[in-house]
Parts: structure tokens; C-alpha cells; sequence
């Protein structure tokens, strides 16, 4: 089992910064690929970007590329989310996801333990 904690949302004006986290614990977080997903109101939950476990070239949507950052710190189980230049239409809650798998994946099926979520509001 693997309990996953996110942290790091608040309200931003467009074009500034957010860091969100998300703590996990539980088995050997360093095998799992970690995912970062995101649900604005009245839309369906999307994919925004992913991490191996070896740390190797991770994953974007095109809609945050350049933009967003996924990192992990396997020592300390957490995996991170720069978000700079942010938009009003990254206004969502983030959620974070754990994978048993081997290779980063867009795929919300293939992950396995979500958390909770977080919520990033972005004003114009």
C-alpha cells in the first residue's frame, strides 16, 4: 500500500510560480513512477506529466511543456511539480499518482495509489 500526500496549492496571479509536492509512503518509493495529473471544474482529469523510477527523461502534456517541472527525490520520497508561468487555465486540483510500472506513462489507468489532491487557482 502506498499513501500519497499533496501539498504546495494556493492562488497565484498568471504568470507567477507554484512548487507542489507529494510525500509518499509506504513500499520502496524509489521503483514507482510518479505522475502528476490535474481536473478543472467540469472537466474530465487529465494528464500533466511523469517521472520514472530511475529519474530518466520524464513526460509532458504539450499544454505545460517549457513550463512545468517534475522531479523526485527518492531519499526523501517525495516527488515535486514546478509550475512557472503559470495560466488561468492551469486553475485546477493536482493530483499526484504512484505507478508500479517501469516506464512513465500518461495513462491514468496504469496508476495504481492516488492522492488526494491539491488546488492551484490562478487569477487574471
Amino acid at each position: 500500500q502506498v499513501h500519497l500526500v499533496e501539498s504546495g496549492g494556493g492562488l497565484v496571479q498568471a504568470g507567477g510560480s507554484l512548487r507542489l509536492s507529494c510525500a509518499a509512503s509506504g513500499r520502496i518509493f524509489s521503483s514507482y513512477v510518479m505522475g502528476w495529473f490535474r481536473q478543472a471544474p467540469g472537466k474530465e482529469r487529465e494528464f500533466v506529466a511523469a517521472s520514472s523510477w530511475s529519474g530518466g527523461r520524464p513526460i509532458y502534456a504539450g499544454s505545460v511543456k517549457g513550463r512545468f517541472t517534475i522531479s523526485r527525490d527518492n531519499a526523501e520520497n517525495t516527488v515535486y511539480l514546478q509550475l512557472n508561468s503559470l495560466k488561468t487555465e492551469d486553475t485546477a486540483v493536482y493530483y499526484c499518482a504512484a505507478d508500479l510500472g517501469r516506464t512513465a506513462t500518461p495513462y491514468m489507468d496504469k496508476y495504481d495509489y492516488w492522492g488526494k489532491g491539491t488546488q492551484v487557482t490562478v487569477s487574471s
